[in-house]
């Protein structure tokens, strides 16, 4: 009987013949006032789980939301479905004394049969009064993930519900969330004090998504490039700071690309208003914080796009989770370089110990997920302890598309433990990583370990090799990095059983993360565009001709990742050169046209076609801030102290000067070299430079025998290049 009241319920309420997967059951199990627990996927319809009973039940059900923008979204939504606004409310800061009252007084009336809260809000002496004295129906908490320090979006709040409930009415709990491992969900049960609750678990498969990581390399112009083949199509951006979600908003506006910003530093009226345009397809991608997305029913997201690596694999979860709803066309594109996970382990010093222990936890499990070989899918479902047949993915993510080759590691992470050993656990993974691959460094030096037996006892490997080593070596567990010691590597006691035992050890060949410079090959659209080694030739036959005839040593005119880029794009346009990596205006137009004359007439002769749909351009204030950086150098202030004033590093700050004086800006910092080197050390490093084939640094280093710091050669290069070339 009930089956057949619920299906009439479900048609007349929301318009379907059929209910989906095991909401049937799930509603019935509330309905005869049973605790639930429901694991359903993104897109699964969990809100209907709860939305029907309470439409079907006496009384009023609270459901807990953790957002404003949720809140509306769901009520706007169950508002649709029914001829009376009184059908649905939310109670939350955003409402004035008014518009309270009138909730109350729907509320009282019996006219409501949802109401949304925050819980903040429930924490309220005065709420808690009220809703004693109204017939409740039970009580659902929706993203109830948020209760668990284990969980993505851990909410403190959400740790009192229990004891707020039980002050308001004894009636029966739904919570649901789409992603819990078994850890979570038994923290989630255990919070609640309803083990008892009967549990619904949908497969954690979604198998219509597609899931790619790529190296974080030229980013900006990555996303803008795939965003060009969507067309029309909606997706998200997710960043982690609130500042790259409006340079990148800003980016993508730029480049013609109909995108807007969300995050929570901007105010509730214009939050609301770019939800609602990405809602009605007014714009075509939302770039956003966490704060986006949340309940967001968009069914039709076709790209889900990570800036940044999250957190937690939960957190990837979920994100990933608001494409393809609908079942249709879902592809998950997650920018991966080691460096950001280092940043996201600084964020969590400081921070009580078990906060810090979980956290560290949460970011092995995503740093594995991104390096792994394995199906990605796989590795997913395993993680929410789910078995999958990787044979079933069908290519639907890029390690079953592009297999990676694995090789025998077992002798190289033997040597990697000895080494961390032999240091005594007393160094961070690039001190290590030089020490094994025997580059003498300054640090190694003033240790004196170059004198030790084993240094240099994997030189047959890089420095980049040895990098993939210690990151494959924590996701297996054998080491760990000791934050509170800012990131010194320890073995762990299966390292130090392995070191005892050594067993097979399968690395796999990665792409290196750990460098921004491109390598021979860049991905476009999940492709591999190889670099045209006929025009590459060509190019540095050229640059070398230059340099004679200027006298110039030839990287003063384009340096190497300049020529490569050159490769791809093909410029054939003093304008087009200024788009190429490491170009700027001045460049282009100093050395420039020999250059584009000669690609003009390779492409030609070739009958190439040229990507000059993929041209990006770049932020103006961008050059705002390279202005401000000219000015704060010409008042003559010491590059700490601009670097404090902008939040960033000297090396950072070293970083951007550099990029200016490569793009063809004349930049003066001989005050500040001044103060750290005499006149006739400046001048023997500024004659290695004019002699020199190469500008790289590492050379450099080798050719004064560790005399001058990297620091000091740096600064020399950028005054080298700046009165030579510029």
């Amino acid at each position: 009987m009930i089956a057949l009241d619920l299906k009439d319920a479900l048609r007349k309420y929301f318009g379907f013949d059929q209910f989906k997967g095991k909401q049937e059951s799930i509603i019935a199990n509330l309905l005869e006032g049973k605790n639930t627990f429901v694991i359903m996927p993104t897109g699964g319809g969990k809100s209907l789980c709860y939305q029907l009973p309470a439409l079907l039940s006496e009384g009023t059900a609270i459901v807990v939301s953790p957002l404003i923008a949720l809140m509306k979204n769901q009520v706007d939504a169950i508002r649709n479905v029914s001829d009376q606004e009184s059908i649905a409310h939310f109670l939350n800061s955003s409402l004035t004394k008014t518009e309270i009252n009138r909730v109350k007084a729907d509320i009282s009336a019996g006219l409501t049969k949802l109401l949304y809260v925050a819980p903040e809000s429930l924490t309220k002496q005065e709420y808690i009064d009220f809703l004693t004295s109204v017939n409740i129906s039970f009580f659902a908490i929706d993203e109830a993930h948020c209760i668990s320090e284990w969980g993505h979006d851990f909410r403190p709040e959400y740790r009192r519900l229990r004891e707020i409930f039980e002050r308001i009415s004894n009636v029966p709990i739904i919570a649901l969330t789409a992603t819990a491992t078994p850890k979570v969900q038994y923290d989630i049960q255990k919070n609640l004090n309803m083990l008892d609750a009967v549990l619904f678990k949908s497969s954690f498969n979604r198998d219509n998504l597609y899931y790619e990581i790529r190296p974080k390399r030229d980013i900006d112009k990555q996303i803008i490039k795939y965003i060009r083949t969507k067309e029309g199509k909606s997706g998200i951006v997710y960043c982690l700071s609130r500042k790259k979600v409006e340079e990148l908003a800003e980016l993508l506006q730029v480049n013609g690309i109909n995108a807007l910003p969300y995050h929570a530093g901007l105010d509730a009226a214009t939050r609301a208003k770019h939800q609602d345009m990405f809602l009605m397809e007014e714009a075509d991608v939302i770039v956003a914080t966490i704060a986006f997305g949340m309940g967001i029913d968009k069914p039709d997201v076709r790209f889900v796009i990570h800036h940044d690596i999250p957190k937690s694999l939960e957190s990837y979860y979920q994100e990933t989770g608001r494409a393809g709803r609908d079942g249709g066309e879902g592809e998950c594109l997650a920018f991966y370089q080691y460096k950001d996970i280092e940043k996201l382990e600084k964020f969590l010093q400081g921070k009580p110990v078990a906060e810090q222990e979980i956290g560290k936890q949460l970011l092995n499990e995503i740093v594995s997920y991104a390096e792994t070989s394995v199906c990605r899918r796989k590795f997913i479902l395993h993680y929410f302890g789910e078995v999958f047949d990787e044979s079933l993915c069908n290519d639907n993510c890029d390690n079953c598309k592009h297999p990676r080759e694995r090789t025998e590691g077992k002798e190289y992470v033997r040597k990697l433990l000895q080494v961390i050993s032999d240091l005594e656990e007393m160094q961070k993974a690039k001190h290590i990583c030089s020490f094994v691959a025997g580059k003498v460094t300054s640090d190694i030096k003033s240790y004196k370990h170059d004198q030790l037996p084993n240094f240099g006892i994997g030189q047959d490997r890089d420095e980049h090799f040895w990098n993939a080593v210690v990151r494959q070596s924590l996701v297996a567990g054998l080491i760990y990095k000791d934050i509170e010691s800012y990131g010194i590597v320890k073995l762990t006691e299966a390292g130090r059983d392995f070191l005892e035992n050594p067993t097979s050890f399968m690395l796999i060949k990665e792409h290196d993360y750990s460098s921004d410079e491109d390598g021979d090959d860049v991905v476009v659209s999940g492709k591999s565009a190889v670099l045209d080694d006929v025009l590459y030739k060509q190019l540095l036959d050229l640059r070398k001709s230059i340099s004679k005839q200027k006298n110039i040593p030839p990287f003063v005119i384009f340096q190497e990742p300049s020529l490569r880029d050159m490769c791809f794009q093909y410029p054939i346009t003093i304008e087009e050169l200024t788009n190429i990596q490491g170009v700027g205006t001045g460049k282009a137009a100093r050395y420039g046209a020999p250059f584009v004359a000669l690609i003009k007439a390779y492409v030609e002769e070739n009958e190439i076609d040229r990507p000059q749909d993929m041209v990006v351009k770049s932020l103006v204030n961008k050059s705002g801030l390279k202005v401000q950086l000219i000015q704060n150098i010409d008042r003559k202030l010491p590059l700490e102290d601009i670097g404090r004033s902008q939040g960033k590093t000297l090396e950072e700050i070293i970083e951007e000067i550099e990029a200016i004086v490569a793009s063809g800006t004349r930049v003066n910092i001989n005050y500040y070299i001044d103060d750290i080197l005499d006149p006739e050390n400046q001048e023997e490093i500024f004659d290695y430079f004019t002699e020199a084939e190469t500008d790289d640094l590492r050379e450099a280093y080798k050719e004064f025998d560790g005399d001058y710091s990297e620091e000091e050669l740096r600064l020399m290069r950028i005054k080298f290049m700046s009165d030579m070339g510029n």
